[in-house]
């Protein structure tokens, strides 16, 4: 059996005493994309913010590859191949977009040239706006060049939230092809996405979390018998 990449065991975190997770379970196998659906304030954001470092369960366990690595901080499961991608973006809206990646260079340990070949290769609409300002980009090209950053890493397991987020139907549509493509090449991904149908049409396994619990699990067919309308606020 395949050692999961990313492996979240019975945990059960939050907040100070506020508890917003409820011995939540996921293992993220090599190159395999697993939505992760459920409602605003089910908990979803906080899975990530477990899986990336930046919330330490309370019990339970975080495995990466395998290796035990609860209380690990952020920086430390980086350097192991777990890179998240943000909801918001997270680019510097005054810096150019060759400025962006230079900055990235100084801490990826590429040179600037190796960068800019990477995201341009992967992005080419990245390399026509490599002059213009981050801020003044479509909200599309900012994630570009947001998932451009996470990539230029070669990481094993990327965290995504909400990427759809204000984007063109169009736009998103793109994204989620590059999501299967990265999944394909071997990366292990777990998305968060508000838009049931747009993540469950690119994922192999998908989990409906509510109020800090998984509630469903399976195939995104399986999984999409117990969507709703109304269960999704209307966006299933």
């Amino acid at each position: 059996m395949t050692t999961p990449a990313l492996e979240l065991v019975d945990v059960r975190a939050g907040y100070g005493a506020i508890e917003v997770l409820h011995g939540v379970s996921i293992a993220v196998p090599p190159a395999t994309v697993v939505a992760l659906l459920g409602p605003n304030g089910a908990g979803k954001s906080t899975v990530l913010k477990v899986a990336s470092g930046t919330v330490v369960p309370a019990s339970g366990c975080l495995h990466v590859g395998g290796v035990h690595v609860n209380g690990a901080p952020a920086a430390a499961l980086a350097r192991t191949g777990v890179c998240r991608i943000p909801e918001g973006r997270g680019v510097f809206p005054n810096l150019t977009v060759a400025e962006n990646l230079r900055m990235w260079a100084r801490t990826g340990g590429l040179s600037a040239a190796e960068v800019a070949d990477r995201a341009f290769g992967r992005f080419p609409r990245l390399g026509e706006r490599r002059t213009q300002l981050a801020g003044t980009l479509s909200g599309g090209e900012q994630q570009m060049l947001a998932m451009s950053r996470a990539l230029l890493v070669d990481p094993v397991v990327l965290l995504l939230d909400e990427i759809s987020m204000g984007l063109a139907p169009l736009v998103v549509g793109e994204l989620y092809e590059l999501v299967g493509a990265l999944a394909q090449e071997g990366l292990a991904i777990l998305l968060v996405e508000q838009f049931a149908r747009t993540a469950l049409a690119v994922a192999d396994q998908a989990l409906v979390l509510s109020q800090g619990q998984v509630v469903h699990r399976g195939a995104p067919a399986e999984v999409e018998e117990h969507l709703s309308a109304a269960y999704l606020g209307g966006a299933a």
